[in-house]
């Protein structure tokens, strides 16, 4: 009997310890729920009702740091631009200014150049940054990226400062021309002298306003507004006809050649100012008695068949150097020639934007002293395709045009099939054949 009183009492006792064990565990466990921890401390229940919602629609990056500059808030531009990193403003500069503005509460703000991250270049990231009290513990820092705005300012100021100058030049000698008319006025032979000068200048002049605005033109303009099905054959019969009398002058043979019937898409007057400035150009820079060739043909590509179209010279050629830069605007690879040319150093520049606005590309294979190689290369209009196969389906195959000289061909095309290629973005040309 007392054996089993005692048993009782035990497993009471022990019940009562369990109880208690486990209410112990619950009020524990209560505690630790309602603990703020170190994430708790550096969530979105720390900022101020609506300020999350304001920076989640801001386009500037945008960091909330608190009393120990540890990062309560951040953007994904923040991080993107290497901003924060490890829970910390990895910006020294930008840190001081927090740390500044939350000693005295005024507002900062600067603009700093940072190094991009990922890339071993050296190259910079130009940002604006403003810190600003944000209630009476945080600190709000908003970067803007400056970057593609300084670009497009450069861009635009050396814009200026070259049409300025070659602006400068034909105006300056108008301007001297026509005194020189007035002081030999008594002299017909040299007014006759001069003025035939003042027309070279007012040709040149007329001409760079007239590509100035042929580049503006395909700059802003959109060639889907008037696109249409376009005939190659037609832009080279046009382009050649274009340069006929200045390659007659020069005894330069133009031959054209290549698959016939071939359509691209886009606006005519643009796709055929930018195959005459190629064509244009080869023959102005080639020497007398040399040969000029346009040819045209269609390659498979992943994302629809290409229209090629290529302007080959037996001219000076192109130094490795100059290659990168040559469809810049206003840039020469031979200054003194192009004054000899009347070119404006802007014929290169309106062929690569038409070919990026009709979704294309332009690119060039050079070598010193054996001429140069231009292709312009165009998406293939989608009702040609759809003719074509229809031709393939009743046995139709594509003439060739037989005006092409197969010399020139012969004479070029090993030596084009193996040399490598440069372009507008330094992409490398598939060989001509």
């Amino acid at each position: 009997m007392d054996v089993n009183a005692a048993v009782a009492a035990l497993a009471a006792i022990a019940g009562v310890c369990t109880g208690v064990i486990a209410m112990l565990a619950f009020r524990w466990s209560e505690r630790d729920q309602t603990r703020p921890t170190r994430t708790s401390l550096h969530t979105d229940a720390v900022l101020p009702p609506g300020v999350d919602t304001v920076l989640s629609v801001l386009r500037s990056s945008a960091v909330v740091l608190d009393e120990s500059d540890s990062v309560v808030k951040a953007s994904s531009a923040a991080y993107a631009l290497g901003l924060v990193r490890g829970g910390k403003l990895a910006v020294e500069p930008m840190l001081n200014m927090a740390r500044d503005t939350r000693r005295d509460g005024e507002i900062r703000q600067v603009e700093l150049d940072l190094p991009r991250r990922g890339t071993g270049r050296g190259e910079a990231l130009a940002v604006s940054a403003r810190v600003a009290p944000l209630g009476s513990r945080l600190v709000l820092l908003l970067v803007e990226d400056l970057t593609e705005a300084r670009r497009i300012e450069a861009v635009r100021r050396d814009f200026v400062a070259n049409v300025s100058h070659e602006l400068k030049t034909p105006v300056g000698a108008l301007s001297l021309l026509s005194e020189a008319v007035m002081d030999a006025s008594d002299d017909p032979e040299a007014v006759t002298r001069f003025a035939g000068r003042m027309q070279i200048e007012a040709t040149r002049l007329t001409n760079l306003v007239q590509e100035l605005i042929d580049l503006s033109r395909v700059q802003n303009d959109d060639p889907l507004e008037d696109s249409e099905p376009v005939r190659v054959d037609e832009l080279v019969a046009e382009a050649i006809d274009r340069s006929r009398h200045t390659a007659s002058t020069k005894q330069i043979t133009m031959a054209s050649g290549g698959t016939a019937d071939l359509h691209v898409w886009g606006s005519r007057g643009q796709l055929a100012a930018a195959l005459g400035n190629l064509v244009e150009n080869a023959v102005n820079y080639s020497p007398a008695r040399t040969r000029v060739g346009i040819a045209a043909r269609r390659v498979a590509a992943p994302g629809g068949d290409l229209i090629e179209i290529a302007v080959t010279d037996q001219g000076i050629g192109i130094s490795e150097k100059d290659r990168e830069r040559v469809f810049e605007r206003f840039y020469r690879v031979d200054p003194a020639r192009s004054r000899a040319t009347g070119g404006t150093g802007l014929g290169l520049a309106i062929v690569k934007h038409v070919a990026a606005s009709h979704g294309g590309e332009v690119t060039v294979w050079s070598t010193e002293g054996q001429g140069s190689t231009f292709t312009l290369r165009l998406p293939e209009a989608g009702a040609a395709r759809r003719n074509r196969g229809s031709a393939a389906e009743a046995g139709a195959a594509p003439d060739l045009d037989t005006d092409f000289d197969p010399d020139f061909d012969t004479e070029f095309g090993a030596e084009f099939d193996t040399a490598p290629g440069t372009s507008a973005s330094a992409s490398p040309t598939p060989p001509l054949s």
